[in-house]
């Protein structure tokens, strides 16, 4: 492998360690992008020579694959079997992830308003909100405001100005978008929305981060996400995440005792409602919250900036 001829000339600066212990087999497709994420975390402490020698061996390596692809779809889209075959065959999620990769299928059109949700959800998450993607029956769609956007009374505002406005622009196709009420369900819902987690980056950013069930019910789980400490709170269907730091101090807030959706800082008392973000004891600070999504099991956060 070039790379590895080019590393080993400064192996001081090489985890080879972190290497070894990445799985060498996966089938899922949670288990294959993640697998993929944490051998670029590796990479991105390399020096800048031996990052440009990964980048361009992974360059070549999907030159290659994707004209291959195109060439094998080309050679038997022809073929009426064929052809009903590769549609049956883009229901599995990791090929419908592998060919988008390689931009032999279109976005669907759940990709397309999530990228259009992506817009609008850095602002939502500046409140301690959040939109959610509940079903997609074109031509109609329906939506829901978790976190601090469920209930509030700038709600229907944001919805109108917003959220739909946003679905209108990116899918003109879709002439019924409605706001649903209630509980978030992703914690009970395993279908693929095929929004990939290699076509992600380009749309929003998002890094996917661990299971929805690694998240205790009532409780926190503490991760590091594009180099920052952060938080995971799950409360009933709903999943929040924000800095792990206090606003008042800056401490760390994960070896806080939770009770009832509130979490205590364990240095100096402060407390916040995980769901929002809101500092219980001085109202004009809060916790500074990122942009989560749970697709089926996966949890995927968004950095704020």
């Amino acid at each position: 492998m070039p790379c590895s001829r080019t590393c080993s000339k400064t192996s001081s600066t090489v985890d080879m360690n972190a290497i070894d212990q990445i799985p060498t087999k996966r089938e899922d497709l949670a288990g294959l992008a993640g697998d993929i994420e944490r051998v670029e975390a590796i990479f991105s402490s390399w020096d800048e020579t031996q990052r440009n020698a990964v980048e361009a061996y992974r360059r070549a390596i999907e030159d290659l694959h994707g004209e291959a692809l195109r060439r094998l779809v080309r050679g038997l889209k022809d073929e009426p079997a064929a052809l009903a075959a590769m549609k049956q065959a883009v229901t599995d999620e990791v090929v419908y992830a592998v060919l988008r990769r390689h931009n032999i299928l279109k976005p669907s059109l759940s990709e397309r308003v999530e990228a259009a949700l992506d817009g609008v959800r850095p602002m939502l998450a500046s409140h301690g909100g959040n939109v959610e993607l509940v079903n997609v029956r074109p031509p109609a769609i329906e939506v829901r405001f978790v976190g601090a956007c469920d209930g509030c009374p700038a709600s229907a505002l944001t919805f109108h100005a917003g959220v739909k406005k946003a679905i209108e622009e990116a899918c003109p196709e879709i002439t019924d978008i409605v706001q649903i009420k209630g509980m978030s369900n992703a914690a009970d819902n395993d279908s693929v929305r095929f929004v990939s987690p290699f076509a992600l980056g380009a749309v929003g950013g998002w890094h996917l981060v661990c299971r929805l069930d690694e998240i205790p019910q009532g409780g926190i789980s503490a991760v590091v996400v594009g180099g920052q400490n952060v938080i995971l709170s799950r409360q009933e269907g709903v999943v929040s995440c924000f800095q792990n730091a206090c606003a008042h101090l800056g401490m760390e807030l994960d070896g806080g005792s939770i009770d009832e959706g509130i979490i205590t800082c364990p240095y100096h008392g402060f407390r916040y409602d995980l769901s929002s973000g809101e500092c219980l004891t001085a109202p004009e600070v809060a916790l500074q919250p990122h942009a989560v999504r749970v697709i089926g099991n996966r949890v995927e956060v968004r950095l704020s900036s």
